[in-house]
């Protein structure tokens, strides 16, 4: 019953009543359509100059206004940019970027890239974007949503991915190269966020596809790290993925570990999965039995439960957002109101703020443009209609226009304490920042349908329903239609039914004797019941076995390399000192 409930919620965000009328520094009211407006203008700055003076780089400099490549060489802005356009509104430059990418992006390359960043920004996006063609008004082809360049690119991305999960542990490595696999050398110790934050781009490729693969490595990565969480119930923040040993032991919800806990609930609600909904539920007791002190969440040693930190992280504010989507407002806006005073203090979220000092940690004090605390904003107006969170999306566009923005564009908050700048814009301030702005002053967009319209569209396998809303968000804010997974394939009851035929028709025809009828699995995936033990893996290796084959990838083995907190590419690591 408590599931049946939980899932509806991304669509429930879009049917509560909203209020508007927040009142401004004067009394007035934030004006929700002045500042779509202000939003529009804040991306157009920031794009056009990424197209004039960084594309095909991934992503611009604007204090040099030049590019550079950050993540890969994929024109990385431009794909995470790509569902930004339509949710503006804007069809033409959607379908002309679409053409871009189909001409210009190519995987097959000797680049390092990280496979949580390729992920979730290239995948990811490019997922989206395919989805969303049609609405777009892009002409696509037939068989579409189970087939189209956008998909074919994403899958070419997302197999370039596949070696780094050829592990004995069946967690990634952190990183991968596209052209070799994975380098000998490659350090093995991979963050918690970066083996747990796959599950809603590899479901659906699987479910567009038809390929499981994708879903299964997913699905792997995550038992691995439910069955190594501590007897508290806690995980740390790296862990070796060689041997499964936990490397850094700071258990929180901030950088590092974030979008794990993210992907358990938006992946229970996307695939209607009980299991992925309960192992969040479980974690959300630890985290509230031992890191929750007066709304703030702070960062405790895994095994022990003792505080080893006392900060509140940037990345953190996507907090209330998830805590939103499970119904637990209460809480969410009381974490909220506590991370808005940072905001309030300083013009941004700086990246560390000491909470019992009320100050910014040392050489953590810059602010990139995250959208972490926009997103919960965004969640929790779509629930309440509280109008302290529409302060928020002003304070916010005025601060950032105020400090950040340059000639060609704008760029990344070096010190919040002397608004000092840095070089660089990345990426996901277009994905995401801007996105969620806009999406909070816009309660009339597309992607909060209430599902009110929606689209009926033929496919191979019959009529499915599209863009009827319940849109989710993967952690890089781009939109997956979960109907979409819906459109490609049989329900599994008819394909074991059609399975069965076969098999008895050529039973009959070759005399039964000559075959056993092959065992078939029926009972939906479950998680191991108790931490600190691995499951074999055989049973998963022996049910690829029995799939079509494709692109089959060895095993890999790499030299343990030693740690050091330089490897974290997501977040400070915070080793045990005990």
């Amino acid at each position: 019953m408590l599931f049946r409930l939980l899932v509806p919620l991304g669509l429930l965000c879009a049917l509560l009543p909203l209020h508007h009328g927040a009142p401004g520094p004067d009394g007035t009211a934030p004006d929700p359509a002045h500042y779509r407006e202000r939003v529009k203008a804040m991306f157009y700055h920031a794009y056009d100059s990424y197209l004039e003076n960084a594309f095909p780089y991934d992503e611009l400099r604007p204090l040099t206004c030049d590019g550079h490549d950050t993540w890969g060489s994929f024109s990385l802005t431009l794909i995470d940019a790509l569902d930004t356009l339509l949710i503006l509104g804007n069809v033409s430059e959607f379908q002309r970027v679409v053409e871009v990418l189909q001409h210009n992006v190519d995987f097959d390359i000797d680049v390092n890239a990280s496979v949580f960043e390729t992920n979730i920004r290239v995948v990811g996006g490019l997922l989206s974007a395919h989805l969303l063609s049609k609405k777009a008004g892009v002409e696509v082809e037939a068989g579409w949503p189970c087939s189209g360049p956008l998909l074919r690119m994403a899958e070419a991305a997302a197999r370039k991915l596949l070696p780094a999960f050829q592990t004995p542990t069946g967690m990634p490595y952190g990183t991968v190269n596209l052209l070799h696999g994975v380098n000998p050398g490659e350090t093995p110790v991979t963050c918690t966020a970066g083996i747990g934050t796959f599950i809603v781009e590899f479901a659906t490729l699987s479910s567009l596809t038809g390929d499981p693969v994708f879903e299964d490595v997913a699905r792997v990565a995550l038992t691995r790290l439910w069955e190594s969480r501590s007897d508290i119930g806690l995980v740390g923040n790296h862990i070796d993925v060689l041997t499964g040993k936990w490397v850094a032991q700071d258990a929180g919800i901030g950088a590092g570990v974030d979008s794990y806990f993210e992907y358990l609930v938006k992946g229970a609600i996307l695939l209607q999965d009980k299991k992925l909904m309960a192992m969040f539920l479980e974690y959300n007791k630890a985290i509230r039995n031992y890191t929750r002190f007066d709304d703030w969440y702070l960062w405790v040693q895994m095994y022990k439960g003792t505080v080893s930190m006392p900060v509140f992280q940037s990345l953190e504010a996507y907090w209330p957002g998830l805590q939103s989507l499970i119904g637990d407002i209460d809480n969410a806006m009381r974490t909220f109101l506590n991370y808005y005073t940072v905001w309030k203090q300083f013009g941004g979220l700086p990246e560390f703020y000491n909470i019992p000092q009320g100050y910014t940690v040392e050489k953590r004090e810059g602010y990139p443009l995250r959208p972490e605390l926009i997103e919960s904003a965004m969640y929790l107006y779509r629930a309440t209609g509280d109008p302290t969170l529409l302060e928020l999306g002003r304070d916010a566009v005025e601060s950032i226009e105020k400090i950040s923005k340059v000639e060609c564009g704008f760029a990344t908050i070096k010190d919040l304490r002397d608004h000092k700048l840095d070089n660089r814009m990345e990426s996901f301030f277009l994905a995401e920042t801007v996105k969620y702005l806009y999406l909070l002053f816009d309660p009339d967009n597309f992607i909060h349908n209430n599902g009110s319209t929606f689209d009926a569209v033929i496919t191979p396998y019959g009529e499915c329903v599209l863009g009827a809303g319940g849109y989710i968000f993967n952690t890089e804010a781009h939109p997956i239609d979960p109907a979409a997974l819906h459109c490609c394939r049989r329900l599994k009851e008819e394909q074991w039914e059609v399975e069965d035929l076969m098999r008895e028709f050529y039973s009959l025809k070759r005399k039964r004797s000559r075959f056993q009828k092959k065992t078939m699995s029926s009972g939906p995936w479950e998680p191991p019941s108790g931490p600190g033990t691995f499951s074999s893996p055989e049973s998963h290796e022996q049910a690829r076995e029995k799939k079509p084959a494709k692109q089959k990838i060895p095993l890999l083995s790499c030299p343990s390399q030693p740690f050091t907190s330089k490897l974290a590419l997501l977040g400070q690591v915070f080793l045990d000192s005990s």
